[in-house]
């Protein structure tokens, strides 16, 4: 398990999202979006390109979690449970973590705290974490995830 913890200024484009949204704790919410999501999955691609799998969250006093995909263009015959949006991009610092998912919880607490200490100036916005390899391909240590904290 590995986070870099200087974090990379990247820009991340506009994006077509498709997203099941939850409200409340994250350890509750997110396995709950993946799980309505990874069902839907098939319905999306039927009609849709899938791009990327990633999630947005916003911490503080209201948890948002949504787990999603990017469509290669505005989504048509969206399946129930669902709601697209299209994300406008921006600045964001990057961390990348290689490991697993499970990780991913306590690695997250880990950058918010760099962030802090680092006194990133950070928008208000979601946060994002992009999977850039497929867990069904890559062994769980081999799995790479950006955390992108949006920023000013």
């Amino acid at each position: 398990m590995s986070l870099n913890k200087d974090p990379e200024i990247v820009h991340w484009g506009t994006t077509h999202y498709v997203f099941v949204e939850k409200v409340g704790p994250f350890k509750e919410t997110a396995p709950k979006s993946w799980q309505e999501l990874h069902a839907l999955v098939p319905e999306i691609a039927a009609k849709n390109k899938i791009e990327k799998y990633f999630s947005e969250y916003r911490v503080g006093p209201t948890a948002i979690y949504r787990a999603g995909v990017s469509v290669a263009e505005l989504p048509v015959d969206l399946p129930a449970g669902v709601r697209y949006e299209e994300l406008p991009g921006g600045k964001y610092s990057r961390f990348t973590y290689v490991g697993p998912y499970s990780g991913l919880p306590v690695v997250s607490g880990e950058v918010w705290s760099h962030v802090r200490e680092k006194e990133i100036a950070v928008r208000d916005d979601f946060a994002l974490e992009y999977y850039v390899n497929n867990p069904r391909e890559a062994p769980e240590s081999e799995l790479v995830t950006e955390i992108l904290i949006p920023t000013m």
